[in-house]
């Protein structure tokens, strides 16, 4: 291959490289209430016992 196509290559493979790099450096976590975080694990911990009664049935 020419050596331009080598250069096109590289240069695309750098962007996204780059790219993928600037986001994950960027992200933010979102911060959660605590209030809220045990309300979710409650909720979540009453689901997976419904789950476990309904399968118990079979």
């Amino acid at each position: 291959m020419p050596w331009y196509i080598w250069s096109l290559i590289t240069a695309v493979f750098a962007t996204v490289i780059s790219s993928l790099l600037l986001l994950r450096d960027t992200a933010d976590k979102m911060p959660i209430d605590p209030e809220k975080l045990e309300r979710m694990q409650q909720r979540n911990a009453e689901l997976a016992a419904k789950e476990r009664a309904g399968n118990s049935d079979l």
